[in-house]
């Protein structure tokens, strides 16, 4: 028997790919039921928001612009990102059904990790957008078109499909032949990775690039453009034209503090001191749910154009209603 044969039959004998993985959730506490009720709460809102705000800009006509593209885009991730998280995690906990199965355990990171990264670019789009509104104002239209923003959005989606398969594929070469618990309220990347038995140094390097690509570089470039958009602001000599344009990157602003703000403050937490790992499933789990619940809401406030529509659409709902009765 040759050397290659021995090593396959000695690979073959340790490789182990359990059955089940076990979401181990929070420990020891009290009343912890409230809480996922609570998320229970946060997932139907969110429905309602981010669907009342996907019928609003589908059905307006005047809202089927570029800018609107990006925002429906938003929202959509926004919807399925909670729709692939909350029941599920509700289930799990909820109905004390903690294992779940190998192959189900690689499709929840795949969904959740998927629409996590495409809110985090989409961010990115909607940064250009203004950047260009701001900066190139009388060239917008010009540059800014719908197969342009089209092909922007397609572009993130096949990108970071691609990257988020490639990171949850190469789980499948680890072996797990020891603990099976995963220390999160899903199953997410590092907690699974970390349990294997074999060398996981490829995805430990992905698992920074992806926090580099995902995080780090829309960051950076929402961060660029807004320094752009600050240096074209100071040379609008009219305190009202610089306010009035200010006032266009607000609701921007707000999904950007929203998003990015607890994700870069529990990982600072995370290298600076230790967080309880109950602390860190709370965080964790309220920078996945709470910006879709938050994003439509801000639109809606923030916005006098889909405030306007929102109206409309309701008036229009209304008198439908009243001549259908009559």
């Amino acid at each position: 028997m040759g050397l290659e044969e021995k090593a396959a039959i000695v690979f073959n004998a340790t490789f182990v790919r359990p059955a089940n993985f076990y979401l181990s959730g929070f420990s020891n506490i009290p009343h912890v039921t409230y809480y996922y009720v609570f998320l229970c709460f946060v997932f139907i809102m969110t429905v309602l928001g981010n669907g009342l705000l996907l019928s609003v800009i589908y059905m307006v006509k005047t809202l089927h612009t570029p800018k609107y593209m990006i925002v429906f885009n938003l929202a959509f991730t926004d919807l399925c990102g909670s729709t692939a998280l909350i029941p599920k995690l509700l289930d799990t906990f909820l109905f004390d059904r903690r294992y779940i199965i190998y192959e189900a355990c690689l499709s929840y990171m795949f969904f959740v990790l998927l629409f996590v990264s495409v809110q985090s670019w989409t961010l990115v789009t909607m940064a250009y957008d203004r950047f260009i509104a701001i900066c190139f104002p009388l060239r917008y239209h010009s540059i800014v078109t719908k197969p342009a923003i089209a092909a922007m959005l397609l572009f993130t989606w096949i990108f970071l499909s691609s990257l988020v398969a490639f990171i949850v594929g190469i789980i499948d070469r680890l072996s797990f032949c020891g603990s099976v618990v995963v220390k999160s309220f899903f199953c997410d990347h590092a907690p699974v990775y970390r349990l294997a038995c074999n060398d996981s140094s490829l995805n430990n390097i992905m698992a920074y690039v992806a926090f580099i690509i995902v995080l780090c570089c829309p960051l950076i470039l929402i961060a660029i453009t807004y320094v752009c958009i600050s240096i074209a602001l100071s040379r609008i000599a009219s305190t009202e034209e610089r306010l009035k344009a200010m006032k266009t990157c607000t609701s921007h602003l707000i999904l950007v503090a929203i998003f990015f703000l607890p994700v870069v403050g529990t990982n600072i937490a995370a290298v600076a001191s230790y967080i309880h790992p109950n602390a860190r499933i709370i965080n964790s789990s309220l920078t996945h749910t709470i910006p879709a619940l938050l994003n439509p809401i801000v639109y809606s406030l923030k916005t006098e154009e889909v405030l306007n529509s929102i109206r409309k659409f309701c008036k229009r709902y209304r008198l439908s209603n009243i001549t259908s009765s009559k």
